[in-house]
């Protein structure tokens, strides 16, 4: 987002377990980033590397740990795209003791059309009301792929991937892993921050971090915020992102702003259509078999 211009940034009001886990994922983080990342280390000295029970994994089951959970965030990444859901972003800017000034929403259904083409179908938006903030196109871009963010085989290829340990998140035993961009492309969008994949589905259940890079360029800035997401199990099997919050203070040349923003993910369908595909010539059925 840009201050006067744009902003990126996020709050939620949340409770009391929620915050703990915030502050938690910043001290990880903020433990993790003070060792430059690389590909799939074991790194036992980070303050994430509280085990939970048993030992931590060798490099090499690490590296077939990673390779799983890459393969099966890919197979959840490809079931995602069958289901519908609604999408609901609310974004406040504030005044430094936490007053709203204002407020931008938008609410969407990701749907398919009657030809089986996904499509997102806006169906609240008033007028934006921040004053001193706006949306960018980076903003919107992170809000569909860096928030929810997905470890893919072709998105691994950008990051390195560094093993932080084990811990308990809720009922969850968990693989925490320090995620970051290996460059920057100029253009693109990046995840920088910590992922918690669950031991026995190995998906991620969390991520805790921002999308870089902040922007700087011709007089405008675009920053922004750290956020956190949560997934839920959908249909017993795969782990969808459900929510998402932050809320942080970008701090622009002009002055410092506050910004909150809550994203949901609700009733998600897997998608069903009564299309007929048939192929070549194939006839239809006769009249007493339909």
């Amino acid at each position: 987002m840009v201050s006067g211009q744009r902003i990126g940034s996020a709050s939620l009001s949340l409770v009391l377990s929620v915050f703990l886990a915030a502050g938690l994922a910043q001290t990880l983080w903020a433990g993790a980033a003070r060792v430059q990342t690389q590909s799939v280390e074991v790194d036992s000295s980070s303050p994430a590397a509280v085990v939970s029970g048993g030992s931590d994994p060798s490099q090499l089951d690490m590296e077939a740990i990673i390779q799983s959970f890459v393969e099966k965030e890919t197979e959840f990444s490809r079931a995602r795209e069958n289901y519908t859901y609604r999408r609901s972003i609310k974004v406040h800017e504030l005044s430094m003791d936490g007053g709203i000034l204002g407020t931008y929403q938008i609410d969407a259904d990701i749907i398919f059309s009657p030809t089986g083409r996904r499509t997102e179908k806006v169906v609240y938006a008033p007028l934006s009301t921040l004053p001193g903030l706006s949306i960018s196109p980076e903003d919107e871009r992170d809000m569909s792929e860096v928030l929810p963010f997905v470890m893919t085989t072709a998105e691994m290829q950008k990051y390195n991937i560094r093993y932080q340990g084990r811990q308990k998140l809720d009922e969850l035993d968990t693989y925490v892993f320090r995620i970051g961009p290996k460059k920057i492309e100029e253009g693109e969008r990046y995840f920088d921050g910590m992922a918690w994949v669950d031991e026995r589905d190995l998906q991620i259940v969390k991520t805790y971090g921002k999308a870089v890079p902040d922007i700087r360029k011709n007089g405008q800035e675009n920053l922004f915020p750290r956020f956190e997401t949560y997934r839920e199990q959908i249909d017993g099997k795969y782990w969808f992102p459900t929510w998402t919050g932050a809320d942080d203070t970008l701090y622009f040349s002009s002055g410092a702003k506050r910004i909150k923003i809550i994203v949901k993910y609700e009733n998600y369908k897997q998608f069903g259509t009564d299309l007929q595909i048939t192929y070549g010539d194939e006839a239809p059925p006769p009249d007493d078999e339909q």
